[in-house]
């Protein structure tokens, strides 16, 4: 037997889950990593352009095509490689952004619990260096788009298919969802009041991947939720919150109104996963 030969023997050797867990982390968070020293080196038009042209060949390659042959199948289905019928198609980007809009609500809402902590969240987010307020525009939606796309092929792919399929569906969202956590929790803004909103967010991508059997539908409401976090909450381009806890102003009409789109979101998305797990009954189909 050749070195690589035991090496693949030992690999295959370890539990499902271990293996799914140490490659999600690795396809999530390696790809995720390239567009920031992009920005920093190359300025926000040569960056972006190169970063758009990687996460193409990215989602290229994690769907299943390129070398090495021999786990193009495997790549495939890890990455729940099918074609969305109209309905799920609108069910799935009706539950992606009621998502954004739940997780956004969660935020503001915990900031009228206590005092949003400014310095935090503007720590490691500064774009004061691009020169034009449309450029930033531009680096926060490739921002976006690299931690959506690459954080959901990561973590709802190639770490929680592969348990769905031997552990079942509420375990691999536990798992997938934790590790989703812990990622976020090196962040500067991850005060304890953020947790149960990271845990909760990796709880619902987790069950949209599941009920769709497709990362599109997460994909859309990630990249949407991290537009509005990279462009009010952790930049401050488009506005800054400005709302003081309900301990100073009392339970006011804004605070009320954001509790009722919390509750309206959140049923929304969950209805729509329902109903998206009542349509998609066939296996993953290749495109």
């Amino acid at each position: 037997m050749t070195a690589q030969e035991n090496r693949r023997t030992r690999w295959a050797t370890l539990p499902v889950a271990l293996r799914a867990v140490i490659i999600g982390i690795l396809i999530a968070l390696i790809p995720a990593n390239v567009w920031p020293p992009l920005l920093l080196s190359l300025g926000v038009p040569l960056a972006a352009t190169i970063e758009v042209v990687f996460l193409g060949l990215y989602v290229w390659w994690a769907s299943g095509a390129g070398p090495p042959e021999r786990t193009r199948a495997a790549r495939g289905v890890a990455f729940r490689r099918r074609a969305l019928s109209p309905a799920q198609w609108f069910w799935g980007v009706l539950a992606a952004f009621s998502f954004a809009a739940t997780v956004h609500a969660a935020i503001v809402l915990l900031f009228r619990f206590v005092p949003f902590p400014i310095e935090a969240f503007r720590h490691g987010y500064d774009f004061s260096f691009i020169p034009s307020l449309p450029l930033r525009w531009i680096a926060v939606v490739v921002s976006a788009t690299s931690a959506g796309i690459c954080e959901e092929t990561g973590f709802r792919g190639y770490m929680q298919q592969p348990i769905e399929q031997r552990h079942g569906a509420p375990i691999a969202i536990v798992v997938s969802s934790f590790f989703f956590m812990l990622l976020h929790l090196t962040k500067a803004w991850a005060m304890v009041g953020m947790v149960p909103i990271v845990l909760g967010a990796g709880v619902l991508l987790g069950l949209l991947a599941w009920s769709s059997g497709s990362l599109i539908p997460g994909m859309i409401g990630h990249v949407v939720m991290d537009i509005g976090l990279f462009g009010y909450w952790w930049t401050g381009i488009a506005a800054d919150f400005r709302a003081r806890p309900i301990s100073e102003t009392g339970v006011d009409r804004a605070f009320l109104i954001t509790c009722v789109i919390l509750a309206t979101t959140l049923i929304i998305v969950l209805l729509a996963a329902r109903r998206l797990s009542r349509i998609t009954v066939s296996p993953a189909v290749a495109v």
